[in-house]
C-alpha cells in the first residue's frame, strides 16, 4: 500500500470525516488541521485489507506542534478519516509498533 494517493487526496482537501471520527476528534481536542499534518508527513503502520466496510491502514504522524497521532482512514479512491487519537505509549513502542500483550 502506498501513501502518495491518500497524500493526494488529503492535500486536495478530498476526503471526509466519519461522524465517529468527528465525535472522537472533539472529545479528544483533535482538530482538522492536526490531521492533515499526521497524514501528509507520516507512514503507514498498519494494513486493514478486510476492515469492515472497506480497505483501510493506519497512519502514524505529527501535527506541526509536535503532537504525536494515529490516523486510521479508508483508502482511495474515496478516503475518510475514521477515527483519529494520541498512541498511547505503553501500547505502542516509538508510536509504530504495537507491544505484545502479556
Amino acid at each position: 500500500m502506498k501513501i502518495e494517493g491518500i497524500r493526494d487526496k488529503i492535500s486536495t482537501g478530498e476526503y471526509r470525516f466519519s461522524d465517529h471520527a468527528v465525535k472522537r476528534m472533539i472529545r479528544r481536542l483533535i482538530d482538522r488541521i492536526e490531521i492533515e499534518d499526521a497524514v501528509l508527513t507520516g507512514e503507514i503502520i498498519e494494513e486493514y485489507p478486510d476492515d469492515k466496510y472497506c480497505p483501510s491502514c493506519l497512519i502514524y504522524g505529527m501535527s506541526k506542534s509536535g503532537r504525536h497521532l494515529h490516523v486510521q482512514l479508508s483508502l482511495p479512491p474515496t478516503v475518510v478519516i475514521i477515527t483519529a487519537y494520541e498512541p498511547d505509549e505503553t501500547e505502542w513502542i516509538d508510536f509504530r509498533v504495537r507491544r505484545k500483550k502479556l
